[in-house]
């Protein structure tokens, strides 16, 4: 299983996330929906980047998220 790496720049807005390697990253794309999709050479998706990312209007807030294995 790969591991997941969950990044939150509560300054910039940003959640970024990593299921792949993220030093494979060569492509970055933007979806027009404030979303980056980072590729590898492959076109494979390893990553994405939400832009405008709040994860509570308060600071130090903490949020949540739910990994399934399928």
């Amino acid at each position: 299983m790969e591991k997941v790496s969950v990044y939150y720049d509560s300054e910039g807005n940003t959640l970024t996330v990593w299921f792949g390697n993220r030093e494979e990253e060569t492509i970055g794309e933007e979806t027009g929906e404030e979303m980056i999709l980072m590729k590898n050479a492959r076109g494979e998706v390893i990553g994405f980047e939400k832009l405008n990312f709040r994860a509570g209007e308060e600071k130090g807030r903490p949020f949540a998220f739910e990994a399934i294995t399928i």
